[in-house]
C-alpha cells in the first residue's frame, strides 16, 4: 500500500525484486529522443524515480544522488516521471546541471507499469529507487510507502559502493 500525501493510492503493476533482471523500458529525454534500459548497458544504474521534479523532495533526491554518484566510476543516475520532457529540460537549465539523465514516462507510462510504480489515481510514478548492475540485474529496490517521505539515501549509496 502506498499514500500520497497521507491519502492512499493504487499501484499498478508488478513490483521488481532484488535479483530480477529490470525490465525494459522506452523513455523519452528531454531532448524527446527514445532512450531504452539497453543504452546503458555495460554501467551501473540508478534509477530514481520521482512523481515530479517541480516539488521540493522530488528536486532534492535529484540533487542528492547526482551529486553522491558523480565521482563514482562507471554509473550513470536516472531520474524517472511522468513529467513532460519539456519541464525536465527547463529545471535542469535553472538548476545550471547540464550532464543528469532525466527520462519522462509520460507518452505511456510503461515504465511505471513494468517496475510497478504508476499511481492509478494521479497517473504519476510513486517515489522509488532502484540499482540495476552492468547487467541490468536489480541488486537495490526501494519503494516508498509515502510519497512526501525521503528515500534512504544512506542505504541506496551504500549498495551501490559495495556493488561497484
Amino acid at each position: 500500500m502506498a499514500t500520497f500525501k497521507g491519502n492512499p493510492v493504487t499501484l499498478i503493476g508488478e513490483r521488481v525484486k532484488v535479483g530480477d533482471i529490470a525490465p525494459d523500458f522506452n523513455l523519452l529525454s528531454s531532448s524527446l529522443e527514445n532512450v531504452k534500459l539497453n543504452d546503458f548497458l555495460g554501467k551501473i544504474k540508478v534509477i530514481s524515480v520521482i512523481p515530479s521534479i517541480d516539488t521540493g523532495v522530488c528536486d532534492f533526491q535529484t540533487r542528492k544522488f547526482n551529486e553522491e554518484c558523480s565521482g563514482i566510476e562507471n554509473v550513470v543516475v536516472i531520474t524517472v516521471s511522468c513529467d513532460l520532457p519539456f519541464a525536465f529540460k527547463k529545471w535542469c537549465g535553472a538548476a545550471g546541471l547540464e550532464n543528469i539523465v532525466t527520462l519522462s514516462d509520460h507518452r505511456d507510462v510503461s515504465f511505471g507499469q513494468s517496475y510497478g510504480v504508476l499511481i492509478e489515481e494521479l497517473r504519476l510514478l510513486n517515489r522509488a529507487v532502484f540499482i540495476l548492475d552492468e547487467e541490468n540485474k536489480v541488486i537495490y529496490a526501494e519503494y516508498l510507502e509515502e510519497n512526501a517521505n525521503h528515500p534512504n539515501y544512506e542505504a541506496a549509496l551504500n549498495t551501490l559502493k559495495r556493488g561497484n
